[in-house]
C-alpha cells in the first residue's frame, strides 16, 4: 500500500480499490460468526462493501441537520450495539459503572495512508463523527491546523518504522471544540501481511485524573506509616503494604492469597477475623478497636479499621482495613487513668479519715482503701502512743518500741492471713530489718524476691512464712511520718501473679502515707486532749454522792463518743439542813478542757451558794450574776443550762427552777404508797409528766427572770433530771426525745439503777455525740428520826480506810458507839472485796431503825461467794466473819451491779429470828 500522494488517477483508484478490500475483510473479521447479514446498519459497526463497488467520491463534510445532535460535549453515552441477548455464550453480563466506563478510550484503524477504515462508538461519542461520514475518510481532514496535521503524519511514518507510538494531540470535535486527548498508535498486520495502524484515544483531563489517584493510592498504600491490606471476599489478601508486612513480621508475598488466620498467631487472628466478617456481611465500617499486638515479638497495642469496598454498580469487591501501631498512645492513656485512679483513691480516702479522730478507725480505713486496687494484702502498725494518746518518744525506735498492728486488709481470708493479717498483734522487729530500717531513717523500701522478704521482721517470724505461704513476692514498708517523726508503717504486698511494684507505686504508697501520718497524728493530739478533759472533768464530778433522808438517788454520766470533744455536762446532790436535798443538772456550752474547767467553776458556785439555803430562783439568779467571772476567758461569756431543785421529805414538797434547761420528768406511781419507799425496791411505774416550768434564760444570757414552781410529790415518785445529749437528734425534735424518756420511766423497773440503764439503752443513735448526764430520784417522806447516811467512795485502796472512819464518825454521831467495832470490821472486809474485784465507784450507806443495816454496792455483778480457808491462809475469811459477826446477811441484784448487805441487833435489842 503506498502512501497518499498527488500521483495519477490510476495509482489513486488503485490505492482506493485496495483500500476497499481491506476494510472489508476488517468488517468481515469485526462481526460475529454466528451473526447473519441485515440489510440494515447497526450505529457503530461498519457495513462491508462489495470489492466491485465503484469508489464514490468523499462525502463532504457538512454541519449536521437540526435535530440531529442534542448538545455538544455533554452528549448522553450511546451503549455500545446489542443487548443481554448479544452476549456470547459462556460471558457475563457487561459490567456497569467500571474503570472503562469513566475512562472511555475510543478506537479506530487507518490505512497506511491515514484512512478510517473501522470508527469505534466510544470515538464518536468523543468526538461527535459518526462512522458514516468518517470511514474511507483521511483523519487529517478533521484537523484544521495544518501543524498539527503535519505532526500527525509524522506520528503515522514513526509508528510504520517503529511499530508504535504514543503521543499528546489536540483534536476538535464536529462542533469544533477542541478536545486534548491522549493518543496512542500501533501498528497492526492482517493475515494478508496488509498493514493497519490502530489509534487508541483517551481525553487527557480523564487520564490525569486517574493518573493523580493512582499515584495518590500509590503514595498511600506504600509511603503511608499505617498498615494498609486488602482482601477480596473471601477475606484473602490481595494487596499489602511493606509497614503491615513488618508489623505481622510476614514477607510481603506471603501475605497475598491468605487469610488473616493463615497469617496471624490463631487467638490473635479469631477476633480480628471476626470482625473481617462483621464488616463484609453488614457494611458497616469498624473504627479505631484497639487490640493488642498479634505478635508475640512486637508486644504492644494496634488500632484496626476496616470497611468494606463496592465498585459503581454497588458489587462487593471485598474489604479494606488500616492498622496503627498506638502503644504509645495506649501507654499514655493508660498512665493518664492510672494517675485519675490514684488520684481518685487519694481523694476518697481523705473524705472517709476527714471527719474521723480514732487512730484505729483511721488505720483499718487506711488498710482497707489500698486493697485490692493498690495491694493484695495491707497493714496499719502504729506506735503504741498514737493508739493510746500518749506523746510521742524523743529518741529514736529501737527493738524495744511498742508497735501495734491496728489495721488490715486482705483479698482473701484463710489461716495464713489470720497469722499474717492478726489485728491489734503486737509488733517486734530485728533493728537491722526493713522495718527497724525504716522506723529510724523514715526512708521507704521497696523489697523483692525471697532473701528480701526475710528480712521484714526478723529471722523466722510466722507472719512472713505465712506471707511466703500466700504466695508474696513484692512488698513496700512504708513510715507513716508526722512532724518529722515515723509514728508507724504502712505494709503492701502482692501475691500470686500480680506484677510486682515499681517505683510509681512505691512514691503513690508514700504520698497517701503522708496523708495518713497527719490524719493519726491529729487523731493523737485528739484523743490527748479528750482524755486530759475527761479526766479534769472526772475529777470534778462529785466523787461521792449521798443518799440523804427520804431520796434515793441514781446517776449516769456518759462521755461523748470519740468524735467529738468531752462536754461540759454536770450533776450534784448536795445535802441540805432540815434533811433537805438539792438535786442539780447543768450543761456548759462548748467542748474540751476549757469547758470541763467552767464546769467545775460554776459546780463549785452553785454548791458554795446552795450551803446558804437560798430558794432555786435566787440562787440562779447569783450564779448569773457570777457569770462573768466563771466564762472561760475574758473575751468569751458564759453560755450555760441549768435546773436546780429542793426536795423536803418532811413536807413532801418539790421546788425547781431552771435556766434555760430541759425541763423535768416526773413520774407519779400509779397507787397511793401507804408505806415508806424502801431504798433499793422496786420502781412501779406508773403516769409521767414533762413538768411545765417557766424556761428561765440560760446562765450568762440575762433578760428573764428566774421563777420558781412548788409541787407536792406523792410518795414513791420518780424524779428525772438530764442534758440535752440524752434526748437531742439531728433529724427529730426535742419533744420525741423527752416523750421517749417518759415512756421508759412510766414503765415498771427491778430498781432505781435499772430504771438509769434502760433510759440509756434507748438513746437515740443518731443523736448528736455530746455527753449524757442523767440523775434520777426517788422521793419518799421517809420515817422522821430516822438516821441515814451514804458515801460513794472511788474504787481504790484508800477507800477502805476512809470507809472506816466514816462509819466510826457516823455510829458516834448516832450514839451507837457500841456498833462501831463490829461494824467497821465487816464494812472493811466488804469494802476490799469490792475494791478488789470491781472497777467503779463502791457504794456505802448506814440506815438506823430497828436494826443498823449497812449496804455495800458495786457495779460488778457476780454474787460473792463464801468458801472456807485454810489455818495458814491470809485471806478468804472476810464473807465468813460477815456470816458469822452479823445479825443476818445478803446480797442483791441492783442495775448492772449487785448491792451486798448485813444488819446489826442493836444493843439490848433482841434479836429476830425470823
Amino acid at each position: 500500500m503506498s502512501s497518499t500522494g498527488n500521483g495519477g488517477g490510476g495509482e489513486r483508484r488503485a490505492g482506493s480499490a485496495g483500500s476497499a478490500a481491506a476494510r472489508a475483510r476488517l468488517r468481515r473479521a469485526a462481526r460475529p460468526a454466528a451473526s447473519q447479514p441485515s440489510t440494515g446498519r447497526r450505529r457503530g459497526t461498519v457495513t462491508a462493501p462489495e470489492a466491485a463497488r465503484p469508489a464514490q467520491p468523499a462525502p463532504t463534510l457538512a454541519l449536521p441537520e437540526a435535530g440531529a445532535r442534542s448538545g455538544l460535549r455533554s452528549r448522553p453515552g450511546r451503549p455500545f450495539p446489542g443487548g443481554p441477548g448479544d452476549t456470547p455464550s459462556g460471558l457475563g453480563a457487561p459490567a456497569e459503572g467500571s474503570l472503562l466506563d469513566m475512562l472511555k478510550v475510543a478506537i479506530a484503524i487507518l490505512d497506511t495512508a491515514g484512512r478510517v477504515v473501522l470508527w469505534s462508538p466510544a470515538a464518536e461519542e468523543l468526538l461527535g463523527w459518526p462512522n458514516e461520514l468518517l470511514v474511507g475518510r483521511r483523519i487529517d481532514e478533521l484537523i484544521a491546523d495544518q501543524e498539527q496535521v503535519g505532526r500527525i503524519r509524522a506520528a503515522i511514518q514513526d509508528t510504520l518504522r517503529n511499530g508504535r507510538w504514543a503521543g499528546h494531540a489536540e483534536l476538535r470535535d464536529r462542533d469544533g471544540v477542541p478536545i486534548a486527548v491522549d493518543a496512542r498508535i500501533s501498528l497492526l498486520v492482517d493475515g494478508d501481511g496488509t498493514p493497519f495502524l490502530q489509534v487508541s484515544l483517551a481525553e487527557e483531563e480523564a487520564v490525569r485524573a486517574i493518573e493523580r489517584d493512582l499515584a495518590v493510592r500509590d503514595a498511600l498504600f506504600e509511603q503511608s506509616p499505617l498498615g494498609i491490606a486488602i482482601l477480596d471476599t473471601g477475606l484473602r489478601y490481595t494487596a499489602v503494604n511493606q509497614t503491615l508486612a513488618e508489623m505481622n513480621g510476614v514477607a510481603l508475598e506471603d501475605h497475598v492469597g491468605r487469610t488473616t488466620g493463615e497469617t496471624l498467631p490463631e487467638r490473635a487472628a479469631d477476633e480480628i477475623t471476626a470482625i473481617q466478617r462483621q464488616v463484609l456481611a453488614t457494611g458497616e465500617p469498624v473504627i479505631d478497636v484497639t487490640l493488642a499486638s498479634p505478635v508475640t515479638t512486637r508486644a504492644g497495642y494496634r488500632s484496626i479499621s476496616y470497611s468494606r469496598m463496592t465498585d459503581r454498580s454497588g458489587r462487593v469487591l471485598g474489604i479494606s482495613g488500616t492498622v496503627m501501631d498506638v502503644t504509645e498512645r495506649y501507654r499514655a492513656v493508660a498512665k493518664v487513668e492510672h494517675a485519675r485512679r490514684r488520684l481518685s483513691l487519694l481523694n476518697e480516702f481523705g473524705s472517709r479519715v476527714g471527719d474521723l479522730l480514732d487512730a484505729s478507725r483511721i488505720a483499718q480505713e487506711l488498710a482497707g482503701s489500698v486493697v485490692p486496687r493498690l495491694t493484695d494484702h495491707s497493714a496499719v502498725i502504729l506506735l503504741q502512743a498514737v493508739a493510746h494518746g500518749d506523746d510521742l518518744p524523743r529518741h529514736g525506735h529501737d527493738r524495744r518500741t511498742s508497735l501495734l498492728q491496728l489495721g488490715t486488709a486482705s483479698v482473701q481470708d484463710g489461716p495464713e492471713v489470720d497469722v499474717m493479717l492478726r489485728r491489734g498483734a503486737r509488733i517486734t522487729f530485728a533493728e537491722d530489718s526493713a522495718c527497724g530500717r525504716v522506723l529510724r531513717t523514715g526512708v521507704p523500701e521497696l523489697l523483692s524476691g525471697a532473701d528480701q522478704l526475710d528480712d521484714v521482721t526478723y529471722p523466722g517470724d510466722p507472719k512472713m512464712q505465712a506471707a511466703r505461704d500466700l504466695g508474696v513476692h513484692s512488698m513496700l514498708v512504708v513510715p507513716l511520718r508526722a512532724r518529722g517523726i515515723v509514728i508507724g508503717l504502712l505494709l503492701v504486698s502482692r501475691a500470686g501473679y500480680r506484677e510486682g511494684f515499681d517505683r510509681d507505686d512505691l512514691a503513690f504508697t508514700v504520698e497517701l502515707a503522708d496523708r495518713a501520718g497527719s490524719s493519726l497524728d491529729n487523731a493523737r493530739l485528739y484523743a490527748r486532749e479528750r482524755t486530759a478533759a475527761l479526766t479534769l472533768q472526772r475529777t470534778l464530778l462529785p466523787q461521792q454522792v449521798p443518799q440523804p433522808t427520804g431520796v434515793e438517788v441514781a446517776y449516769r454520766y456518759v462521755p461523748g463518743s470519740s468524735g467529738t470533744e468531752v462536754g461540759g455536762d454536770w450533776f450534784d446532790v448536795i445535802p441540805l439542813p432540815g434533811d433537805r436535798t438539792a438535786l442539780v443538772v447543768g450543761d456548759v456550752m462548748g467542748h474540751g478542757l476549757r469547758a470541763a474547767a467552767t464546769m467545775g467553776r460554776l459546780r463549785t458556785a452553785v454548791r458554795v451558794l446552795a450551803a446558804l439555803d437560798l430558794p432555786p430562783d435566787v440562787l440562779l439568779r447569783h450564779v448569773h450574776e457570777l457569770a462573768d467571772d466563771l466564762a472561760q476567758g475574758p473575751d468569751e461569756a458564759l453560755l450555760a443550762t441549768c435546773i436546780y431543785a429542793v426536795f423536803d421529805p418532811a413536807t413532801a414538797r418539790l421546788t425547781v427552777a431552771k435556766a434555760g434547761h430541759i425541763p423535768p420528768v416526773l413520774v407519779v406511781p400509779g397507787e397511793e404508797l401507804k408505806e415508806p419507799t424502801r431504798t433499793g425496791g422496786p420502781l412501779p411505774g406508773g403516769a409521767g409528766r414533762i413538768l411545765d416550768l417557766p424556761s428561765g434564760a440560760p446562765l450568762g444570757v440575762g433578760g428573764v427572770p428566774f421563777e420558781s414552781i412548788e409541787l407536792k410529790i406523792p410518795e414513791g415518785s420518780l424524779l428525772a433530771l438530764c442534758t440535752d445529749g440524752l434526748v437531742e437528734s439531728r433529724d427529730k425534735d426535742l419533744d420525741v426525745g423527752l416523750g421517749r424518756l417518759l415512756t421508759v420511766l412510766q414503765q415498771s423497773h427491778a430498781s432505781i439503777q435499772a430504771a438509769c440503764e434502760a433510759v440509756l439503752d434507748t438513746m437515740e443513735q443518731g443523736r448528736e455525740p455530746d455527753d449524757v448526764a442523767l440523775l434520777l430520784a426517788r422521793l419518799g417522806h421517809g420515817q422522821a428520826g430516822t438516821p441515814t447516811a451514804g458515801w460513794t467512795l472511788p474504787a481504790e485502796p484508800t477507800a477502805v480506810s476512809r470507809a472506816r472512819r466514816l462509819v466510826r464518825s457516823t455510829l458516834a454521831e448516832w450514839h451507837v458507839e457500841a456498833l462501831t467495832d463490829t461494824a467497821e470490821l465487816l464494812v472493811s472486809e466488804l469494802v476490799t472485796n469490792a475494791v478488789r474485784y470491781a472497777s467503779a465507784p463502791i457504794g456505802v450507806r448506814l440506815t438506823l431503825g430497828e436494826t443498823l443495816l449497812v449496804e455495800i454496792s458495786d457495779p460488778l455483778p457476780d454474787p460473792p461467794r463464801e468458801r472456807h480457808a485454810a489455818e495458814a491462809d491470809e485471806g478468804g475469811r472476810g464473807l465468813e466473819l460477815v456470816r458469822r459477826l452479823a445479825l443476818r446477811w445478803g446480797a442483791r441484784a441492783e442495775g448492772i451491779g449487785k448491792v451486798v448487805w448485813f444488819e446489826q441487833a442493836l444493843e439490848g435489842s433482841e434479836p429476830d429470828e425470823s
